[in-house]
């Protein structure tokens, strides 16, 4: 009894839900992208009908009239999940069982953990490529905190050089599922991604990898990608603290991008609109990843912004030319490029009138990279 007796709480914690389960039915199919389908779902006591997103590869593809499990857990809570339940389950047309080469488990030991092909292991026939790679031969890999990057840092990237082959690297700190992006399936179809690949608990990407450090071989040398880009899926976790936030693995990347002699670009995330202070001008996550986490030296993109507020930003970043290289980028023609991309731009609910400097901050990291890829192409 006495020794129990000071752990109960901590005990009884385990005991209570975590999840908000619902049984629904589908009433219609919404729209579909690679890998998902959003549905709308009636839900016995909910009046209205829900917005609900399957991913056909683990639970089959919900037709009308289907019965659906759902989890509702960050819908109930206004979580940022774009507003939606998920499907866990069609309990009553279960899919086909997995057949297949692979044995890489990912969002393991939860209840749909996948079974994927890594581009790594050893039934893969990229294995004999990747077994002893470890050079990115200079590679360019832009580092980002925020999925909303991606678009932006392409849209600078594809205006300012020719074609290049280019690869999106995402990590695990938001979304698992590479599929929940609507933004990569766009740049896939729009040709501006050769490919994603999805490491470490995230999967569901063109190729799929246990670490960051063999995503980006795998970039690098089974993509044949010129440009990689890094960055988390689509949500975002933060505390408020200084160290609790997702997007600390930017500085991580940094360090992964060095080891493997790549040539790290550090975008900054840049706001005049974030009614937060901690994200105004350069934001604290930009500050501590790169700032404290980074130890390898990169390339710190400060897009040359107008007024007071770019003066703010410039008199911000300079603490980080102790251990990185400061890039000052003019945005002229940026505007143009971004309205250009393909995908909408949106970060954080806002999109590019409402947080120009985001943007620009992101397509000015773009623009250097093809910089370095032209003065690649002259220096060979």
């Amino acid at each position: 009894m006495h020794y129990f007796g000071p752990w109960r709480p901590l005990l009884c914690r385990y005991s209570a839900g975590v999840i908000t389960w619902r049984n629904g039915t589908v009433a219609r199919v919404r729209r579909e992208w690679a890998g998902a389908a959003e549905l709308e779902v009636t839900v016995a006591g909910v009046e209205r009908p829900v917005r609900a997103l399957a991913y056909p590869a683990l639970t089959g593809r919900p037709e009308p009239g289907d019965r659906v499990l759902l989890n509702t857990t960050a819908l109930d809570l206004a979580l940022g999940t774009g507003g939606y339940a998920l499907v866990v389950a069609v309990p009553d047309r279960l899919p086909p069982d997995r057949r297949g080469p692979g044995h890489l488990v990912k969002a393991r030991y939860t209840p749909l953990q996948a079974v994927v092909l890594g581009a790594d292991e050893q039934d893969s026939p990229h294995h004999d490529v990747l077994r002893d790679a470890d050079d990115l031969g200079a590679m360019p890999v832009v580092v980002a905190d925020l999925h909303s990057a991606l678009a932006p840092v392409l849209a600078g990237l594809y205006a300012s050089t020719g074609p290049v082959r280019v690869a999106y690297v995402m990590t695990d700190g938001g979304a698992l599922p590479a599929w929940f992006s609507r933004t990569c399936a766009t740049l896939r179809e729009a040709g501006w991604l050769a490919g994603t690949v999805t490491v470490g608990q995230a999967f569901g990407g063109d190729l799929e990898t246990v670490t960051l450090h063999t995503g980006l071989l795998a970039a690098r040398h089974v993509l044949g990608a010129d440009v990689a880009v890094v960055a988390q899926g689509p949500g975002n976790l933060g505390t408020g603290t200084r160290w609790g936030f997702s997007g600390v693995a930017a500085g991580e990347a940094v360090n992964a991008v060095a080891a493997l002699r790549g040539r790290p670009v550090a975008a900054l995330r840049i706001s005049d609109a974030d009614p937060r202070e901690r994200h105004r001008g350069i934001s604290h996550h930009s500050l501590t990843a790169y700032g404290r986490v980074a130890l390898a030296r990169a390339d710190v993109v400060v897009p040359d912004l107008p007024g007071e507020f770019g003066a703010q930003v410039a008199r911000a970043a300079e603490p980080l030319a102790d251990r990185h290289t400061l890039v000052t980028v003019g945005i002229e023609g940026l505007d143009e490029a971004l309205r250009a991309s393909p995908a909408p731009l949106s970060t954080m609910g806002r999109g590019l009138a409402e947080d120009h400097a985001y943007f620009l901050a992101c397509a000015a990291a773009g623009r250097h990279v093809a910089a370095l890829l032209r003065s690649a192409t002259i220096g060979s």
